[in-house]
């Protein structure tokens, strides 16, 4: 059994020499970036009961950064202080993620591998989900891995799309046919999962929600912020239990 979805796997890796370029394909995850990780931070603060102005704020905890691509969250996390493995089912997304992190003289483990491939044995304190639920094949292997993969009372973020009218508008109609943020075919609407539905699986598997937020593009100030609107794209964080 594999959660690899290879046609997915391909869209990406066509696009790969693109993911440090801030005006190229994956400009809108460059914009999205900074509200990504600040609310992370907050989270994995209030979590660990750690000093959010530390600079080395990460030091010590082991971080897992499921379908990391080229880096974008892996790269601020081991800045930190972080003991990063990123890991991705494209080839090409690691070695692109690889070398921009050795030109940067970050140490992080890149492994060209999906969660249900890493070792049993392997144990993280924080998991990152972000914008990849959507793209796998068999989300219930997929969370089980996740689950075998944290440390018990570790925390995971799953950040995705809600399946709603509006974001078949939004992140469809108006990032990748209107605006063009994004290639056309990077999102299947059919895939994207309504907050309700992940909550329910995760709690089937074990993890205690104890945070849903949505994530919200303010076109006036070209900018994300945090909101309660769910109607697109959120954020769950999640402790096993």
């Amino acid at each position: 059994m594999s959660t690899i979805n290879k046609e997915e796997i391909q869209k990406f890796s066509n696009l790969a020499e693109e993911w440090w370029d801030v005006n190229g394909k994956f400009k809108p995850l460059h914009m999205f970036n900074p509200i990504r990780i600040e609310y992370i931070l907050d989270e994995i603060s209030k979590h660990f009961q750690l000093d959010r102005k530390k600079k080395d704020l990460l030091k010590n905890l082991e971080i897992l950064d499921i379908g990391c691509g080229g880096g974008l969250m892996s790269e601020p996390m081991a800045r930190l202080g972080g003991n990063v493995t990123g890991i991705d089912a494209s080839e090409k997304n690691i070695k692109i993620a690889s070398v921009h992190s050795e030109e940067n003289n970050l140490k992080i483990n890149y492994l060209n591998k999906s969660p249900e491939m890493l070792n049993q044995k392997e144990k993280f304190d924080i998991i990152l989900n972000l914008e990849i639920v959507e793209h796998v094949d068999n989300l219930d292997l997929y969370l089980d891995s996740c689950k075998r993969l944290l440390k018990k009372n570790g925390l995971m973020f799953t950040a995705t799309i809600n399946r709603t009218f509006i974001s078949y508008i939004k992140a469809i109609i108006g990032a990748e046919y209107i605006l063009r943020w994004l290639p056309i075919g990077t999102h299947d609407w059919n895939k994207f999962i309504k907050p309700e539905e992940l909550q329910k699986k995760l709690t089937e598997k074990n993890f205690l929600t104890h945070d849903i937020r949505g994530l919200e593009f303010i076109p006036v100030l070209n900018k994300w912020k945090k909101s309660e609107n769910l109607s697109v794209n959120y954020i769950i964080t999640s402790i096993k239990n």
